[in-house]
């Protein structure tokens, strides 16, 4: 493996959300410091790890059924990128958005 492409996209990656935890922070801080209500400062982070549950939700699903689709790909015996395997990966890709669309709806 290269590394010398790997290391600089890491690094640009962590240093993007690095400044993502510092805003988010500053945000949450200059919220509860502006003298808003409790009740709303508490909804606003009720609903952020809410959303964030969601995500990881999402992901799970989301990565189960690519996993489920390269065990069928490797199942089926395919070797070379052909257009269907691209299909079989983009369908458990959506499959699995939608799946965990319904999750969220029937935990909301």
């Amino acid at each position: 493996m290269n590394f010398e492409i790997l290391i600089p996209i890491v690094l640009f990656i962590c240093i993007a959300y690095t400044i993502k935890v510092v805003v988010d922070a500053r945000v949450r801080g200059r919220m509860i410091g502006a003298g808003g209500s409790e009740e709303l400062v508490k909804s606003i982070l009720l609903d952020e790890e809410q959303r964030r549950r969601h995500s990881s939700l999402r992901w799970g699903i989301v990565l189960i059924f690519v996993g489920l689709a390269f065990g069928l790909i490797q199942w089926f015996g395919w070797q070379e990128v052909t257009p269907g395997m691209v299909a079989v990966l983009a369908g458990a890709t959506g499959l699995g958005n939608l799946v965990s669309f319904a999750v969220s709806r029937k935990l909301a």
